[in-house]
């Protein structure tokens, strides 16, 4: 198998290449014939082939192959580091006595008068107080970054974080050690650092009193919580005779 290009080669070629390269080898490799096909061309990643009708085609070549594996390697890293810390945060939630959700959808109307505009919030882990006063859940939102180009991403788009301020009285963004300053993130969210020993308060989520909307209680009655960590709860009486 070929090498993936290096150094300038390989610095040059986007997202939108990659993508490029992902779809020719799912599909029969039709050509677009656009300047994106060009420089996989030049970068020697395709490869142009003719069948015996004349009828051009284009083919992932080794190269193009060990890149594509080489992303994939990547990106696999970079969702595992992800998760890993979702479920971390998911946890600390649970032994502060939160009922936990990972993945939920909340929708939220952002902006005002004519700009006002639906929007999607996805925040990794969600959380109420455990609690059966309604003025008591204090929902919480928490967003997880491991990388920096997905952080400057979150940042580039306000609506995303104004839907998680919609929906819930505190909004922390958890910034994996090293790829952000809490001067970054704007004032209405707190910022936690994950350093191996702890979670590390950067500056406080700002309170607001919430009263949670009705939709996002419909939400959280089809959505299954996180199971209790048996790790998070503790001692219910006396602890068990050492062995």
């Amino acid at each position: 198998m070929g090498e993936p290009p290096s150094g300038a080669a390989s610095r040059a070629l986007s997202a939108l290449h990659r993508r490029r390269l992902r779809e020719i080898w799912r599909s029969a490799g039709w050509p677009c014939q656009d300047l994106v096909e060009v420089e996989l061309l030049a970068a020697g990643l395709l490869q142009r082939q003719r069948d015996g009708n004349g009828r051009e085609s284009l083919r992932v070549t080794d190269a193009g192959i060990a890149l594509l594996a080489a992303t994939l390697q990547k990106n696999r890293a970079v969702r595992d580091a992800h998760e890993a810390l979702v479920a971390r945060v998911a946890r600390e939630m649970q032994r502060a006595g939160r009922v936990v959700w990972r993945g939920l959808a909340l929708r939220a109307k952002v902006g005002a008068g004519d700009d006002a505009a639906w929007a999607m919030a996805m925040p990794d882990v969600y959380s109420i107080r455990h609690t059966t006063v309604e003025d008591y859940v204090e929902p919480v939102a928490h967003e997880i970054k491991v990388h920096r180009a997905d952080l400057l991403a979150d940042l580039r788009r306000p609506e995303k974080g104004q839907a998680y301020l919609q929906n819930s009285s505190q909004c922390w963004y958890v910034l994996r050690e090293g790829i952000g300053e809490a001067d970054e993130v704007p004032a209405p969210y707190g910022v936690m650092v994950a350093r191996e020993s702890a979670l590390e308060v950067l500056r406080p989520a700002p309170k607001r009193p919430l009263k949670l909307p009705f939709p996002v209680w419909m939400v959280l009655a089809r959505a299954t919580p996180e199971p209790l960590d048996d790790e998070s709860q503790g001692w219910l009486g006396a602890p068990p005779d050492a062995a």
